[in-house]
């Protein structure tokens, strides 16, 4: 979803002779965000299928994944990917993207293939195979596109992607669905069958759409399958009658999997059998064992556990009922970012030049101060000697005033910042672990309210690796069963490359005991990527993930935004 934006252009920063450099920030934010808050003409799923991918080797088959990327200001950046297919050739994922259109913007995708080595969901070590790149207006018209994969140096191999698009409605609602299985066929000599289940929607047209493929339950004839959402779009179209085609396989490592059997249903059958309180279940036939075995009765039988109903709300139902983005601030003050009396230094304020600090500050908080009514902002320090006994801390208010670390704005931010430097000695390590522990601790509490009514960002701004990595991921896997995202922003020409380990794009982040994190909160970013683009390029790409976040986190937990009745009458206004 697409975050709507204002930018206060009229917002100038005083301190040190910046007022018509920070106006000019605010200005180019304004007139290039611009596009961020065009209504969406519509939502579009996208569906991704491959073919003739090259084995690795003789011996196996790649392990394929389809990474989705968007283009921004010229540079390309990762919306979202499909799930790991082992030993295939010929992949069909059950991943379905979701992306806004707009008619009067040409965006441009790219669709990159790489082999994931097993035991690894990450980028860092997989295979590039192809990519295939088009715009979402050429898929769109199309409503099938099929291109060859192009390898390194746009040669095109034997492979090909297809990209199958379909308009939403407008029903957001989505239904979660339990199966399991009874005596299903044996098709292992040495073991039971490793079943699992896919479910397809028939098209008008006659043709198959891919719904939901479950996870695998190892030697079992009498399956568990875990329960899932999917949306009433993605099932059947809205359409209650649609045939819904069920097909029962044991898999096989190898990618030639058995197929075990198949039966039809409606979600209009599910959801009757539902309400009326009867447990429906279906005979997984095989129709060429019924045709050849004359006592054949079926290959097991299929159980509908349970078919519900999930209302979905969205990031706007939030914040127009009331919810307040809470944005917090952390800043690098380590000794690596040089005196900042030294034109070199990262912190070096300018009479006329922003630092870089300062850019990714304002750009980040200019969007995020639009959700907070009073508009007060917590700013902390990590990493410097702080007055009066000169001790490091990785906690302190950057005005100095630890009952109350609240700035007026991102210009009071702006200003505190300045004000704090030539104050405290920069010093390290650097640790972060203590500023996400801080702010968890507010979110804490906010949870225990079980209402949808704050929700925190906290935006570190760094200039090098953390050292505290082990005490980091154990802050920020506790944090993500909280409301709560985490937004850095890599400062300076340092190499960064261990820092991916904390945004969950790239494989599941777990903490040193081993425990993953509940859902992914944690964005990185280095500024040197948007050194030569506009506030508008660096803000998208940090904040675009904040929306599904908000509402992954409330949706999961069962929180309903308050009414916008409810919500007037408790508001509190800031004078």
């Amino acid at each position: 979803m697409a975050i709507s934006v204002r930018v206060a252009a009229s917002l100038v920063c005083e301190v040190c002779d910046c007022t018509a450099v920070m106006s000019n920030i605010y200005e180019s934010a304004e007139a290039t965000l611009g596009f961020i808050s065009s209504p969406c003409l519509t939502k579009v799923e996208l569906r991704v299928a491959c073919r003739g991918i090259s084995d690795r080797d003789a011996l196996s088959k790649p392990d394929p994944c389809v990474v989705l990327k968007m283009q921004s200001h010229g540079q390309w950046f990762e919306v979202d990917r499909t799930e790991v297919i082992r030993s295939s050739s010929s992949p069909v994922f059950s991943k379905i993207f979701l992306v806004d259109y707009y008619f009067e913007e040409v965006q441009r995708l790219r669709f990159e293939l790489h082999d994931i080595s097993s035991g690894n969901n990450g980028l860092r070590d997989a295979d590039f195979l192809g990519a295939m790149e088009c715009t979402l207006g050429q898929i769109v018209s199309q409503r099938k596109l099929t291109k060859a994969l192009l390898k390194q140096g746009n040669t095109a191999g034997k492979s090909s992607i297809m990209v199958t698009a379909e308009e939403l409605s407008g029903n957001d609602d989505y239904v979660e669905l339990s199966f399991s299985a009874r005596k299903l066929d044996d098709k292992d000599f040495f073991s039971k069958s490793d079943p699992f289940l896919e479910i397809f929607r028939v098209n008008d047209d006659g043709t198959e759409s891919l719904v939901h493929r479950t996870e695998t339950v190892m030697n079992n004839l009498s399956p568990v399958w875990k329960s899932f959402k999917v949306s009433l779009n993605t099932l059947c179209s809205g359409d209650h009658d649609r045939e819904l085609k069920c097909t029962v396989w044991d898999w096989d490592s190898n990618g030639k999997h058995d197929f075990i059997g198949e039966f039809q249903t409606t979600y209009k059958e599910m959801m009757r059998a539902e309400q009326e309180g009867k447990q429906i279940q279906w005979e997984c036939i095989n129709p060429k064992y019924q045709m050849k075995k004359k006592n054949y009765r079926n290959s097991g039988t299929v159980i509908l556990n349970h078919c519900k109903i999930i209302k979905m709300y969205s990031f706007l139902d939030y914040i127009m009922g009331g919810c307040q983005i809470q944005f917090t601030v952390a800043i690098d003050f380590t000794a690596s970012n040089g005196d900042p009396r030294n034109s070199c230094s990262l912190h070096y304020i300018h009479p006329y030049q922003p630092n870089e600090y300062l850019k990714a500050l304002v750009a980040v908080g200019e969007i995020c101060q639009d959700y907070d009514s009073d508009k007060m902002f917590p700013a902390f320090g990590f990493g410097a000697l702080i007055p009066p006994d000169f001790k490091v801390s990785h906690d302190f208010a950057v005005n100095f005033d630890e009952e109350n670390p609240e700035c007026a704005g991102i210009q009071g931010v702006v200003e505190a910042y300045q004000n704090c430097l030539p104050k405290i000695q920069l010093y390290g390590p650097t640790n972060i672990a203590p500023i996400i522990q801080k702010v968890a601790s507010s979110a804490s509490e906010e949870m225990h309210t079980k209402e949808a009514m704050e929700y925190f960002i906290l935006l570190i701004l760094t200039d090098g690796v953390i050292t505290d990595m082990a005490d980091t991921r154990e802050a920020i896997v506790h944090a993500s069963h909280l409301p709560m995202s985490v937004i850095i922003v890599g400062v300076g020409n340092a190499d960064f490359t261990d820092m991916q380990i904390l945004d969950g794009d790239d494989g599941i982040l777990r903490s040193p005991k081993g425990e993953p994190v509940l859902r992914d909160i944690v964005q990185f970013v280095p500024f040197k990527d948007f050194k030569h683009a506009s506030p508008a390029a660096l803000a998208k790409s940090v904040l675009a993930e904040v929306p599904n976040q908000v509402v992954d986190y409330y949706n999961a937990k069962g929180i309903k935004p308050k009414c916008i009745s409810d919500y007037e009458s408790s508001r509190t206004f800031s004078p």
